[in-house]
């Protein structure tokens, strides 16, 4: 069974909070909450973009309900204190009892839950502990189950990308929301309730961007695992992420390429391992070095402040979060801290992407 919230041992923050006053502005001007990741991720474009969108997607074919349940469901299955203990007060805040939320935790038959929904939570489960992926029959299963081929393109991005979140989070050891925590707890959890739709109404938001054909989508690194969200502006979001992190010159294109091939070997992933070597010959490796580095985790092409980095994006696939944020300090002395933070999302990227590529197999 997954580890409980009190479960969880948690470090202190691996890099401080930037205070952006100008992202801050924009993020409330959309309608969002200044989170504490929000902080810490800032300096960096295509990161802070991601986690926003992380956070605030609203699901088009998915209802509202379970996309909630699988959210903490997917960061209890990778034991993110950070996300684990947000989205349940969220949920207390949406009404969910106690009792329900404990049921959901532990895994139990609950009178409240459908089969359909049964197996909705199952999946979620499987799919964020990846041990392995899921992969055709469970798509199947769910498929028989009674979900369209769009909910099923929703429900797999939205634990990818959850999962993708999660990692941000723990690898950073964010400070718990616990002032947030609180209130959803307490009496007046209400006027949270009520205060967090209405702000929404009253900030213009971000404008909503239409959905990317298969074309679209098929096109930059990793294009084909995101060719099953076509229609979904879940791949417009993936699209974004990934566009953003290969163009970023903080690290080089062929350590990136390698960290996302290594998630892939790790995870069993032949079309996400397929894609990073098409990226690293574009970027002069041969097969025999790819190879090398994938069994060795280590590449004499990379600069010697990146030579720890495949070692660590393996460790990142599955991990005890005090003995990760550990790692991550460790690998920050020898980056400094905007290598670090964009490693942090790169290595979380990949752990996503590689997840979605369920899609396709």
């Amino acid at each position: 069974m997954a580890v409980l919230l009190s479960e969880i041992q948690w470090s202190d923050p691996v890099l401080p909070a930037a205070h952006d006053a100008q992202w801050e502005a924009e993020l409330k001007r959309r309608g969002a909450q200044v989170l504490d990741v929000d902080r810490r991720v800032a300096p960096s474009r295509w990161l802070r973009e991601a986690a926003y969108e992380a956070t605030n997607y609203i699901p088009a074919a998915l209802p509202e309900r379970l996309h909630r349940i699988g959210n903490m469901v997917t960061a209890q299955e990778n034991s993110c204190r950070y996300c684990y203990g947000a989205n349940r007060a969220y949920m207390k805040v949406l009404g969910y009892s106690e009792s329900f939320i404990q049921q959901v935790e532990r895994d139990a038959q609950m009178a409240e839950l459908d089969d359909k929904e049964r197996a909705y939570i199952a999946f979620c489960r499987s799919l964020a502990r990846s041990r392995p992926r899921p992969a055709a029959a469970e798509r199947a299963a769910l498929l028989q189950s009674g979900y369209t081929p769009a909910q099923i393109g929703e429900i797999a991005y939205a634990i990818s990308f959850g999962c993708f979140y999660n990692r941000v989070s723990t690898l950073l050891a964010c400070p718990p929301e616990q002032k947030f925590e609180r209130m959803a707890s307490g009496p007046f959890r209400w006027l949270l309730a009520l205060a967090m739709p209405l702000m929404k109404k009253l900030t213009p938001g971000r404008p909503v961007e239409a959905s990317l054909d298969r074309a679209a989508l098929a096109a930059g690194p990793f294009g084909v695992v995101l060719e099953p969200l076509a229609g979904l502006r879940a791949g417009r979001v993936m699209k974004a992420a990934l566009d953003g992190a290969f163009e970023s010159g903080v690290l080089s294109r062929c350590v990136k390429a390698l960290m996302f091939a290594v998630v892939a070997r790790t995870l069993g992933c032949p079309h996400c391992e397929g894609a990073a070597t098409r990226l690293l010959l574009e970027e002069g490796l041969s097969a025999t070095e790819i190879e090398n580095a994938l069994a060795t985790l280590r590449c004499p092409r990379l600069a010697q402040r990146e030579a720890g980095l495949l070692a660590w994006t393996r460790d990142t696939v599955y991990y005890e979060p005090s003995s990760i944020q550990q790692k991550t300090r460790t690998l920050g002395a020898a980056l400094g801290d905007d290598a670090l933070l964009e490693a942090i999302g790169v290595a979380s990227l990949a752990n996503g992407t590689v997840r979605l590529a369920m899609l396709v197999e």
